[in-house]
């Protein structure tokens, strides 16, 4: 759909704009990427990645039965292997930016056994992964080194219990709090989202959604005294810093705050607001102007070869200076040419094509397998 590739392309962007612009001024203050962008594009990117899957196996209609659901599950877990492979590659370009795709590719997994559960199951166990798992993920990291350590790359396999560790809970992206992301985009993905009604509730629900959760935080922080228990735990004001997906343990006040990466459930809270507001808009905007989007949703529709080709690009000229706002507009015009020209083309990109064809692959020989009298 093109308003689902619309919004890629906004989180694809906003990624682009927090890894070369910076985020924050010299006195400290958030500039405009990081105000916009920073936590919510990679929290529209998992959500996404939620509503590509429920697309991807149904919709509306999910597998019907056991048979399908194996089927499905079978082709979307090579995927996931896939996908963080590539990331787990990226990472030994040794590149300046926290590579998302191993933790992606772990949530593809965790979508596996979802497939078949309908909207009100997913969304109410979106709502419970908000609230309970930041909370578990406090009392898990609890006496364990401060994450979130060194990027895993394919020398972590070597040490699989490490690198679980890492992906789920104490990495950049860790999947136990992000899972809240994964079951609210299969929720939509399971909508109808050619429904203008459906459409709207997003857009106005995401931005209430999001409202409350910061009013939330600041009314915590200010007035209900969290963060001067948080500075008290500290030692000094430890607010206002940039997270690495999770937050310190010294203190339960730190999950009152709803900074960027923090994973808090005001943190995940905010960020799926956002991201189901991105989603309504762009969804109105295929709508009512599909022309005038058209290059952002062929943009939009190859996120894995781009990502891949922007990770790449910053790690061989990381900018960091004067020359900045440049870097970043040239990511952009390139990821538009190459959107635009494969759309043009009647092409995938390389990379979403070769997903396509293991995944398909994998797909045929579980039915195959399910039915050998089919061989």
């Amino acid at each position: 759909m093109v308003g689902v590739d619309v919004a890629r392309a906004l989180a694809l962007v906003g990624m682009f704009s927090v890894h070369i612009l910076p985020v924050l001024t010299a006195r400290g203050t958030e500039t405009a990427a990081g105000a916009i962008a920073a936590g919510r594009s990679a929290a529209l990117f998992a959500v996404l990645a939620g509503v590509g899957i429920a697309l991807g196996t149904g919709g509306p209609r999910p597998p019907p039965d056991g048979r399908e659901h194996r089927t499905a599950a079978v082709g979307l877990l090579v995927r996931g292997l896939l996908v963080a492979a590539i990331g787990l590659w990226l990472v030994r370009l040794d590149p300046p930016v926290a590579v998302i795709l191993a933790y992606y590719g772990l949530l593809f997994v965790v979508a596996a056994p979802l497939l078949r559960l309908p909207p009100a199951v997913l969304a109410t166990g979106a709502v419970l992964c908000c609230g309970l798992a930041p909370v578990l993920s406090h009392l898990l990291r609890s006496g364990l080194p401060e994450g979130p350590g060194e990027q895993p790359g394919f020398d972590a396999l070597s040490e699989p219990a490490d690198l679980l560790l890492t992906l789920g809970l104490t990495g950049y992206y860790p999947v136990l709090p992000w899972a809240t992301y994964l079951l609210a985009g299969l929720a939509v993905g399971r909508l109808d989202l050619h429904r203008l009604r459906t459409t709207v509730a997003l857009l106005v629900g995401g931005a209430a959604l999001a409202t409350g959760a910061a009013v939330i935080s600041a009314l915590l922080l200010g007035p209900g005294g969290g963060a001067a228990a948080i500075t008290a735990a500290s030692g000094t004001s430890a607010l206002g810093r940039e997270r690495y997906g999770t937050v310190p343990t010294g203190t339960w006040w730190w999950l009152a705050v709803d900074e960027a990466h923090s994973g808090t459930p005001l943190d995940l809270a905010h960020t799926t607001g956002t991201a189901l507001a991105v989603l309504g808009a762009a969804l109105l905007l295929a709508r009512w102007a599909p022309r005038a989007v058209w290059p952002l949703a062929a943009l939009g529709s190859i996120p894995l070869t781009l990502y891949t080709l922007h990770v790449i690009a910053v790690t061989v000229h990381p900018g960091s200076g004067p020359d900045d706002a440049a870097v970043f507009v040239w990511h952009v015009g390139v990821a538009l040419l190459l959107g635009v020209a494969l759309r043009l083309a009647g092409r995938r990109g390389p990379l979403e094509w070769v997903a396509s064809r293991v995944g398909g692959a994998a797909r045929r020989a579980a039915g195959e397998t399910a039915h050998p009298l089919h061989r």
